[in-house]
């Protein structure tokens, strides 16, 4: 079922398919829905699945403001609400890939009763942020530049190239199994171009800001969290997965091999870590889990 629901006065596009729990998926800088395409079939038939896209990105109106943690954990708890006779009641697995992991890590400090459980998807790791001066110069800049590579012809020109080539160049191996229609619908407009600017101008900004929700506002006891991470051959960026994972008391696993888009090279692995926390919630308080965090995978 495809829908479009207001949240903050945007129009959001959303998917919901499956039966069951509700899990819901949040893809990274720039992605669409269709890029969770390989996961939902492994996740349908025991979960309620909800995609949506954020603001300027895929059939998501552009965006109202800027973005930053509290407002993107208010979006899904908003979606949600909006959503409410469409999926069953109760708290929610969030599933999160790179950005995506901010916007889910304060979801679940925000809204705590609502969190059923957290998987993060080779996400996105600021240990020392901080807030960049004057926001609104940067927002105005990043709509500046979106206006004017928009007037110059880039999106239709250029955008599902670019597109093609993060993809390519985001995978372990092979190309972009994006539909060529879509990518097309999405990718040659000023909105998604827009969209992508913002997030990244303020990505930093976010990052700090999420620092911040951790000093103040806990994880919800005995909520599951796994962190997936995709080290391809880099031992820093496995380090700094795991510290993320000591971090939030989570699951760690490395998933090899696999590219920073683990949802198109290993979905398998995704829907493992999803329907794998219905163990972990049933896990005895104070007994140890294997594969916590900090363990070999």
């Amino acid at each position: 079922m495809t829908v479009f629901v207001r949240v903050g006065g945007v129009a959001h596009h959303v998917v919901v398919e499956g039966t069951g729990p509700v899990c819901v998926l949040s893809a990274g800088l720039g992605m669409s829905w269709f890029d969770w395409d390989p996961v939902v079939p492994l996740l349908a038939p025991h979960r309620t699945v909800v995609r949506f896209d954020r603001p300027g990105h895929g059939l998501s109106a552009p965006a109202a403001v800027a973005p930053s943690a509290t407002g993107e954990a208010h979006r899904i708890a908003g979606l949600l609400d909006a959503l409410a006779r469409l999926v069953p009641p109760g708290p929610v697995t969030v599933v999160a890939h790179s950005i995506a992991g901010f916007h889910a890590e304060a979801f679940a400090r925000l809204h705590p009763a609502r969190t059923a459980g957290l998987v993060l998807v080779d996400a996105s790791v600021e240990e020392h942020a901080r807030t960049p001066a004057a926001p609104a110069l940067r927002t105005a800049a990043a709509r500046g530049l979106g206006t004017l590579l928009s007037a110059a012809g880039a999106p239709a020109a250029l955008g599902p190239a670019v597109r093609r080539a993060t993809v390519r160049l985001s995978r372990a191996g092979g190309g972009d199994p994006a539909p060529a229609d879509l990518v097309r619908r999405c990718y040659t407009t000023s909105r998604v171009l827009h969209g992508t600017l913002l997030e990244n101008t303020h990505y930093r900004a976010v990052a700090a800001e999420l620092l911040a929700l951790r000093e103040r506002h806990p994880l919800p006891p005995g909520v599951p969290v796994t962190v997936l991470a995709a080290p391809d051959g880099s031992a820093r960026w496995a380090r700094r997965q795991r510290a993320l994972a000591r971090r939030l008391d989570a699951r760690y696993e490395g998933v090899e091999p696999s590219g920073h888009l683990m949802m198109l090279d290993r979905p398998d692995a995704v829907a493992r870590a999803v329907l794998g926390q219905a163990v972990l919630r049933q896990a005895v308080p104070g007994q140890a889990v294997p594969g916590q965090a900090g363990d070999a995978a």
